[in-house]
């Protein structure tokens, strides 16, 4: 029996950077971070978290900050109360 392969809660930008820059392709963008281009589609449909050092890499190639390829989301912790704003 399969079981779904559960998603990651990092989000990314990565599919509108590449056609903001030029339509890079996935191959092009896995060429220059040193990755697969299944690794590429994988980090892109966020069922792939990458490295550290792979985000890294990713935002360098666009020029810009991490936070801006990759975003967190929170999720509250499961009995426990969201903190007050």
């Amino acid at each position: 029996m399969k079981l779904p392969v559960p998603g990651t809660r990092v989000r990314n930008i990565i599919r509108t950077l590449r056609f903001q820059n030029g339509e890079m392709t996935q191959q092009q963008l896995a060429d220059s971070v040193g990755l697969t281009r299944q690794t590429i589609i994988a980090i892109e449909q966020g069922r792939y978290s990458p490295s550290l050092e792979a985000a890294f890499k990713i935002a360098r190639v666009f020029r810009v900050p991490l936070e801006q390829v990759f975003q967190y989301e929170e999720q509250p912790l499961r009995g426990r109360k969201a903190p007050a704003p």
